[in-house]
């Protein structure tokens, strides 16, 4: 499980104003929104032209009759029009929203004969035009380029009814309700509640491909973390119609102008006009297939170039996708230095709430992107020493502490009324002593900490819990919160088992010598009980649950004595090293069958009463290119890289001096990889191989990870038991495929259901050396390997959209004692 500590501060007063706020916007623009249908038939009609009259600001219906727009230059009526239909006019009320709907009547004339010629779709050949030319159309293909990014993120609550406005948890701040407004994209109330504003200068280079962005200037409301600023720079959620797949949510959605389009969309030639000094031809473009990852919507083309000069993609209502109720890219292109096609203003918006099913009844939220771009260079790369930056994202000092002379003198666009509105709303909200106290609330439940002053306690689910060995057990335990520093954190903990009336006990410290590249020094020392060959990935043993998902009892657990200090040097980022002492303790426990036996030079059998004693000097490289972290004021969460993770450790047991028993040489590699798999889902691989070198007692050995729970852990053998397997050389290959409903989707109580598919197989081949074997006695139940162990399974994801169920067969070693050839396990998740 994995913790979001010290950076969560920030992220709860997003996520409470996310769920229980609202605050307007946009009273200076006109909103309309409505369907264009057929009066006899009542069917809804596409391609219609929609106008202001009097103006140029129009639209085309999509393929379900329906229109939005909004502007802040709107007609005093609005015009709709089709061939062989009458032309309706309606009154438009300005800067406020309103549906008008339109019922079109057939007109009654007399056509010449037309004589209609088989041929080819004039938008299909539109496309292959588009196709053959996207390498000079293209800005990644360019050989570098470089441009200022002006990005502004909002997030808006939306569904804010009468009855929410009226809780009482509102009284005391229901000031925020007063300018809420409506939105063209669905039709939801909406509420401002976060607004981020950047400026960056941006540096891209194609071969090497790298990018590196310096932002000058961040503002955002009422976040108080650096660390979210480089989410917020011109790099955050970024896309480009010309690649195959636009990438959203860790998803391929097809793009529609792939290679392949013809495949997966069809394509309508709707209307041609100027834009600007430009002729362009506009095609409208919607899906094959049901439940693919594909958009709807349209896109201009200049006719010449053959260049994307707009596009509107909207994805498919229903789209495999969780929680992402709409989702529009908007993107705006124009003719840079009368010769690069450059995208000059990208927007996206979405609409995300947890609960599908009736969710006008529920809190969700508007998210929305804009950015615009200018002062372009082309081809002029600079030297290749500037783009040797140890990060890839360059936060100027000073950066969040711009004057607001300075917002109006650099902003590409002014910002409206209400955006301004958000600042002074969310500054007001902090001063509310209640407000605070439902911030503290989120902020123990996201963290599992109880904040007090300079002093966090938690994690609470770790209390009280049950256990084998220790019976109750119950803990206290906590660290120093922001508030005491930002530079160093001490924590710890005291147990006590009611069991084997023992006191447990731990702490330590990590200072921050710098965050980005993150350099950090580190100590801790622990006593307490710790379950061997359990994998990091594992269902914390003191979890106040985890008795009742165990499938064995807990009574193979070993006391650990552990003193442990580190340096971390972040070179640049992707590229890490980090240097461990470790002198460890590890106590067999009274009455538990796997105490610690070796064999003597004479070959007699002695117990090993006090320790296994083991001081490790450890070396640990880590290589992952882009990798990008979520990061708080002390730790961070992986959030992926593009390309394969190497990981590579080298560990010396110092004998004698300080305290070792055996010397030995300890190696392991592992390398990781996420990847999309075209439009059939995404795939996830960990390849582990390891050598031990030196005579020491099975515990020191390779403890191949097992996993005695219900919960399924991808970095376990979920059918091995603890102890099961012991190796000192070693190769390991897990490989999971997730269909993303590729499959299910071809059924239609599964494509109803939203249920995925999913995928897996877990190997290993290992072998102890004799001088090993012959050294200690193995506890019963405790084996070599002689031939490969294989598990695999298929499991049903997406269930409930958080519940994952996995059926997994044991392969191999199956005249073992005490094992299950088949199971059943359950994991939560939490996927888009």
């Amino acid at each position: 499980m994995i913790m979001l500590q010290k950076y969560i501060p920030d992220r709860a007063i997003l996520f409470f104003l996310t769920l229980l706020l609202h605050t307007a916007s946009f009273g200076q623009l006109t909103k309309i929104m409505g369907t264009v249908t057929d009066s006899k038939t009542g069917e809804p009609m596409p391609f219609v032209n929609i106008i202001f009259k009097g103006t140029s600001i129009g639209i085309t219906t999509g393929f379900d009759g329906r229109y939005s727009i909004e502007t802040k230059t709107a007609g005093d009526s609005l015009i709709a029009s089709f061939v062989g239909y009458k032309r309706q006019t309606k009154p438009v009320e300005k800067s406020r929203f309103q549906y008008i709907h339109f019922e079109m009547i057939q007109e009654n004339f007399i056509l010449e004969t037309v004589v209609i010629m088989a041929g080819e779709n004039p938008a299909e050949v539109l496309l292959r035009k588009i196709i053959s030319n996207k390498k000079q159309n293209d800005p990644d293909q360019y050989d570098a380029y470089q441009y200022e990014a002006y990005n502004k993120i909002q997030i808006d609550a939306n569904n804010i009814s009468d009855k929410f406005k009226q809780r009482r948890i509102f009284r005391e701040f229901g000031f925020i309700f007063d300018n809420v407004d409506t939105s063209t994209v669905n039709g939801k109330t909406y509420l401002p509640i976060f607004l981020s504003e950047s400026l960056s200068n941006v540096y891209s280079k194609r071969n090497p491909k790298t990018t590196i962005e310096i932002v000058q200037a961040n503002k955002i409301s009422g976040i108080e973390n650096e660390s979210i600023m480089q989410f917020l720079g011109d790099k955050f959620q970024h896309t480009n119609i010309y690649n195959n797949y636009v990438g959203l949510f860790q998803k391929n959605f097809i793009s529609p102008i792939a290679n392949f389009g013809l495949n997966f969309y069809k394509y309508y030639l709707v209307d041609s006009t100027y834009i600007g000094n430009r002729w362009c031809y506009k095609v409208m473009f919607k899906p094959k297939q049901k439940q693919t990852l594909t958009f709807t919507g349209h896109f201009w083309v200049n006719d010449t170039s053959f260049a994307i000069k707009q596009a509107e993609m909207k994805i498919v209502d229903d789209a495999n996708i969780n929680f992402i109720n709409d989702l529009v890219i908007q993107k705006e292109f124009d003719l840079i230095d009368e010769k690069y096609w450059l995208l000059t203003k990208d927007y996206i918006i979405s609409d995300l709430n947890i609960v599908e099913e009736d969710e006008s009844s529920f809190v969700g939220f508007f998210g929305r992107k804009t950015t615009t771009y200018r002062n372009f260079v082309i081809n002029q790369p600079r030297d290749d020493d500037f783009y040797k930056a140890p990060v890839n994202v360059i936060i100027e000092e000073e950066a969040n502490e711009k004057p607001d002379e300075y917002w109006d003198e650099v902003r590409h666009e002014e910002l409206t009324r209400d955006e301004k509105t958000i600042y002074y709303m969310v500054d007001t909200l902090k001063k509310i002593p209640k407000f605070n106290t439902y911030i503290d609330i989120i902020e123990m439940v996201t963290t599992g900490y109880y904040k007090t002053g300079n002093f966090e306690l938690g994690p609470y689910a770790s209390t009280l819990s049950f256990n084998a060995v220790e019976g109750a057990r119950i803990r206290l335990g906590g660290r120093t919160s922001n508030k005491f520093s930002k530079k160093i954190m001490l924590f710890g903990h005291v147990a006590y088992g009611t069991l084997d009336q023992r006191w447990k006990y731990g702490g330590g410290f990590l200072y921050m010598l710098n965050k980005n590249p993150r350099r950090t020094f580190g100590g801790s020392f622990k006593y307490d009980l710790e379950q061997l060959g359990a994998s990091q990935n594992a269902l914390r043993e003191d979890f106040f649950l985890a008795f009742l998902f165990r499938r064995n009892p807990a009574d193979k657990l070993t006391m650990v004595e552990e003193f442990k200090i580190h340096y971390e040097h972040e070179w640049f980022n992707g590229f890490s090293n980090k240097l461990n002492l470790i002198h460890q303790n590890l106590y067999p426990l009274e009455g538990n069958k796997f105490e610690f036996y070796i064999y003597t030079d004479t070959g007699k059998i002695i117990q090993q009463e006090t320790a296994i004693t083991s001081t490790e000097v450890r070396l640990d490289t880590r290589m992952a290119y882009k990798e990008r972290f979520l990061m708080g004021a002390f730790e961070r969460v992986s959030l992926g890289a593009k390309y394969p993770i190497l990981e590579f450790s080298y560990g010396y047991g110092i004998p004698d001096r300080i305290g070792g028993d055996n010397e030995y040489h300890r190696l392991q590699l592992s390398i990781s990889h996420w990847f999309n798999t075209f439009n059939l889902g995404w795939s996830r691989y960990f390849i582990q191989v390891g050598r031990i070198f030196g005579t020491v007692p099975f515990p020191l050995l390779k403890l191949h990870e097992g996993n005695e729970t219900y919960f399924f852990d991808p970095h376990s053998f979920n059918m091995m038991n603890y102890f099961e397997f012991v190796s000192d050389k070693y190769l390991s290959i897990y490989y999971t495929h997730h269909f993303d409903g590729y499959l299910f989707n071809r059924v239609p109580l599964f494509r109803k259901l939203k249920w995925r598919e999913v995928f897996f197989v877990k190997g290993l081949v290992g072998g102890l050396d004799k001088a090993n074997h012959d050294y200690s006695v193995f506890p019963e139940g405790m084996h070599t390997l002689d031939k490969p162990y294989f598990e695999g399974g298929a499991g049903i994801e997406n269930i409930f959209k958080i519940l994952r169920v996995d059926a997994i067969w044991r392969l191999s070693y199956l005249d073992h004692p005490n094992i299950s050839k088949f199971g059943v396990r359950f994991s939560l998740q939490f996927l888009f």
